[in-house]
């Protein structure tokens, strides 16, 4: 298991690296969305997260929450596969943020 780091890679970008998971996402990450009102484009690179599980969906769907509230156009790319089957297996996967990925 590993920590949850959130990278600032400039105009906008992030990279996710670490898990994705219960025991690493605790209340100040869910809380800590500053980093989405940085521009009004975001976009989150997930393709460094090693584990992931329905934490790692439900801080997702917080972050699309979030940013639709901010009007702040949000798009992830590479998203883990098993991130996009906890989408499908929630119904969740009709969201334009996870349509795109889905096959």
């Amino acid at each position: 298991m590993s920590g949850l780091n959130i990278i600032d890679k400039g105009a906008g970008h992030y990279l996710v690296e670490g898990d994705l998971t219960f025991a690493t996402i605790d209340k100040q990450a869910v809380k800590s969305l500053n980093f989405l009102t940085a521009n009004k484009e975001i976009t989150i690179d997930l393709g460094q997260i090693r584990n992931t599980d329905s934490a790692g969906l439900a801080l997702m769907i917080e972050w699309i929450k979030y940013c639709r509230a901010k009007r702040i156009l949000l798009r992830f790319s590479n998203v883990p596969k098993q991130l996009l089957s906890l989408a499908r297996l929630s119904g969740f996967d009709q969201d334009a943020h996870f349509a795109v990925h889905l096959g």
